[in-house]
């Protein structure tokens, strides 16, 4: 019997960039949510119901990705599924831009389908690799740094003169880019744990877990929908205040940069705060976002948005340890990926059509889904997060990864 191939350390970095990369192509759409959906809006007329319904067209097609993914990544060839990801992606961005408001919808689904397929490929490779925290990191901050780039560029710079059409070809250039990571990405064969791998549990059986865990897992897909709800629209309620290109695209690309700081905070914290007092802090700092950004204005909507991002990140991170905290045998974790899509798919709807007339009760609904968690965790479960073993700092810096 051949023994295993172990990547080297040139290797080993040049895996870590190329799955980074690849997965940085995963997040675009979810990143970029915002101005994709408001310069779509506005390219066809769109109300605030209809513009929702695409967000969660492309979420519907994200969950498919992750539970297919969860079968199959490891029988398929990784270079060429990246190849063939960033051409799915990009070609439906493309289309979208050509075709009526009728063919929007199964080509977002189309474009989601595609960049789960990479999330669980970056997140797959990163998982394997010796150095875990070490991968993690390279992989958050390569996908802050493109994400920031995008953010700030593209709304004064491309979106102004070129509008929808000019946002999804920059994005399908981008996407095919980065798709060149494939030349560089590792053999399943070279990563530690590869055979056991294969014998990984279904679907099914992940679904046989500890009650505490079911209830963590859902709380945190109700949390999910109202933030992301917000997420979707943020641009929306920015173009509400009469804010300029160029400071919409300031506004999302310190934001994404504060997210990574908000989740590299909370790496050194680890569970110092104790179980129950998390929820608070996270509720009374999206409260705070909250009201700032409906004071209007610039600095009251950037300041708000900045802030509310950081409960957001927190928010999840804390969750999801306490995810895997409550279900010791680990099986969970395969869920959060799946909960948080399926989040991603009914928020952006559901704002739609609460925004129909103002965006006061997307304020009530993100302010409520934030105060749920403090109710489940003091009520029910933090007895129950007494027992099994403390999250280990890796935990943590995979949950910040996801996001």
């Amino acid at each position: 019997m051949q023994p295993t191939p172990v990547l080297s350390s040139p290797a080993l970095w040049g895996s870590m960039l190329a799955a980074s990369f690849a997965s940085t192509i995963g997040g675009l759409p979810f990143n970029a949510l915002p101005i994709l959906l408001g310069t779509l809006a506005d390219s066809f007329k769109l109300g605030a119901a209809a513009t929702g319904l695409l967000g969660s067209s492309c979420f519907a097609g994200y969950l498919l990705g992750t539970l297919l993914a969860a079968l199959y990544m490891d029988r398929l060839n990784w270079p060429w599924l990246t190849r063939l990801s960033a051409l799915g992606a990009a070609g439906a961005l493309l289309l979208s831009s050509q075709l009526p408001l009728f063919f929007q919808y199964p080509l977002w689904a189309v474009v989601g389908f595609f960049a789960a397929l990479m999330t669980c490929l970056g997140l797959r490779i990163m998982g394997a690799l010796p150095d875990k925290e070490r991968a993690l990191s390279v992989r958050l901050a390569i996908e802050l740094a493109v994400t920031s780039l995008v953010l700030f560029v593209l709304p004064p710079l491309v979106i102004a003169r070129w509008h929808y059409p000019g946002l999804v070809l920059a994005l399908s250039a981008i996407i095919l880019l980065l798709s060149l990571s494939s030349l560089k990405l590792p053999r399943r064969e070279a990563l530690p744990g590869a055979a056991a791998a294969r014998d990984a549990i279904s679907i099914a059986d992940s679904l046989h877990l500890p009650w505490p865990a079911f209830a963590a897992l859902a709380c945190f897909f109700v949390y999910g929908t109202g933030q992301i709800g917000l997420w979707a629209f943020l641009e929306r309620i920015g173009h509400s205040h009469a804010l300029s290109a160029s400071e919409l695209g300031l506004t999302f690309a310190v934001l994404k940069l504060l997210g990574g700081a908000a989740a590299g905070a909370l790496i050194l914290v680890g569970d110092r705060l104790g179980y129950r007092w998390p929820h608070g802090i996270v509720l009374l700092v999206i409260t705070a976002g909250l009201l700032l950004m409906s004071r209007g204005g610039f600095a009251g909507f950037a300041i708000g948005a900045w802030v509310w991002e950081a409960g957001f990140t927190w928010g999840c991170i804390y969750q999801t340890a306490a995810i895997a905290r409550l279900d010791p045998s680990g099986r969970s974790v395969m869920l959060i990926p799946a909960a948080f899509a399926l989040a991603a798919m009914l928020g952006p709807g559901l704002a739609g059509f609460l925004s129909a007339s103002g965006f006061a009760p997307l304020y009530l609904l993100a302010a409520a889904t934030a105060g749920l968690p403090i109710l489940v965790y003091t009520l029910f479960l933090a007895r129950s997060m007494l027992r099994p073993a403390s999250p280990q700092a890796g935990d943590v810096a995979q949950v910040a990864d996801v996001l």
